[in-house]
């Protein structure tokens, strides 16, 4: 008898489970739960801790940013530099060409103290 007894104990849990029918009739609907509003919320420490977190990680990434952008403009400014170098050099080989090569040399230190002069 005992026996019997232990047997039939765990099928009763088995069909609690099971839910009836819907008064209404309308299966189709998922069944609704208890409104719970404050269900989401997070506590305000929580809250301030991922503010916290967040500002860090965009601080980050604007110092990330701000370094890509410097060795960018960085990398401009020598091509920059390098093409006026170049286009002065061409400039004072034409002036060559046609006017003496100690005149040349006069004007590149003249043009060299005004600039000085100037910045």
């Amino acid at each position: 008898m005992s026996e019997a007894v232990a047997t039939e104990a765990p099928a009763a849990p088995a069909t609690a489970a099971v839910k009836g029918l819907k008064k209404n009739g309308k299966q189709w609907h998922d069944n609704k739960s208890a409104f719970r509003p404050r269900a989401n919320q997070t506590s305000f420490e929580k809250r301030t801790a991922e503010r916290k977190a967040l500002a860090a990680v965009k601080a980050k990434e604007k110092e990330l940013k701000d370094e890509k952008a410097a060795a960018k403009q960085q990398q401009v400014d020598r091509i920059r530099e390098k093409r006026a170098a170049k286009e002065e050099k061409e400039r004072f080989q034409k002036m060559e060409e046609k006017m003496h090569k100690k005149r040349v040399e006069r004007l590149k230190r003249r043009e060299k103290r005004n600039a000085m002069l100037k910045s």
